[in-house]
């Protein structure tokens, strides 16, 4: 009877010590595929409500010159992520080449500073990134925004100013009102584990927005609707105070524009914050005078 006992006892603590083991393997298991594409879901929606947002014409009407969009959803105040307020988000790269918008990475941010306008409530957050630097940045695992790497907010409402030299524009909203945040030294990490489950394998920044080696059909509606936007943006005709801008020919060459306007190809790059060696495509506006 008492050998049953024991045998009994030690049933129930492999039994219980099981259960435990399965607890801690589903709190610390890697968030499924089906997570990812919430987010990436979620990031459209709240892209085309920000198109939608008077407020945020100058971003409707400027979305042609972004070279990438980081999309949070939900930015919140004490959120626990790296230590302080923060969000989970994901990018989109325009391709330099061809203009289309690439397959989305996942990434985190973290340490933002909110104003008083938020409270304690959760904003949506678009980042507008308009320089090559600002995406270098972005193919590193982790980077610190200030710096060498510039952001400031993004013009909101009718009276936006035009003349704005960041690498990253912030636009932020809660509850569909403008909300103050600074995102001077915040965080921005890549998410491996998030861009692994979401493509079936381990990827890179780099293999995802400049080798295009990796595709997930999900993100099909978030590249259509910036790609829509954008378009629309490229085709509305820009106030002469903002500058004067060619739209790139069939044929066209830094060399040749330049010529066209009198200007050097160096200037000619600078006033499009660009390289020689970076490809141009037809429909692109470039700047030629300020």
């Amino acid at each position: 009877m008492k050998i049953r006992r024991m045998k009994l006892s030690k049933i129930a603590f492999t039994t219980v010590a099981g259960f435990l083991l399965l607890g801690l393997s589903i709190q610390t298991a890697p968030a499924g595929p089906a997570e990812q594409q919430a987010l990436v879901d979620k990031a459209r929606l709240t892209f085309e409500s920000y198109m939608r947002d008077e407020n945020m014409s100058w971003l409707r009407d400027n979305l042609d010159q972004a070279k990438g969009l980081l999309i949070a959803p939900s930015v919140l105040k004490g959120g626990f992520i790296l230590g302080g307020s923060g969000g989970r988000g994901v990018l989109v790269v325009k391709d330099a080449k061809t203009g289309k918008w690439t397959q989305p990475g996942f990434y985190t941010l973290g340490s933002v500073t909110f104003g008083l306008q938020i409270g304690g409530e959760a904003a949506e957050v678009i980042m507008m990134v308009r320089s090559q630097k600002g995406i270098d940045k972005l193919l590193t695992t982790s980077f610190k925004l200030g710096g060498d790497t510039s952001v400031a907010v993004g013009p909101v409402g009718g009276g936006a100013k035009t003349t704005i030299t960041a690498d990253i524009l912030s636009f932020a909203r809660s509850k569909g009102a403008y909300a103050g945040a600074n995102f001077e030294g915040a965080v921005i990490k890549t998410r491996d584990g998030w861009n692994q489950a979401y493509y079936g394998k381990a990827v890179r920044p780099i293999d995802i927005f400049v080798k295009h080696a990796v595709s997930n059909p999900g993100s099909g509606e978030l590249r259509a609707a910036v790609a829509k936007a954008a378009y629309t943006a490229q085709q509305k005709p820009r106030p002469q105070a903002q500058g004067q801008y060619h739209v790139v020919r069939s044929g066209d060459t830094l060399s040749k524009i330049s010529k066209e306007y009198g200007i050097s190809v160096d200037e000619l790059c600078r006033l499009n914050d660009m390289k020689k060696t970076d490809t141009i495509h037809p429909g692109q506006k470039l700047l030629v005078a300020r």
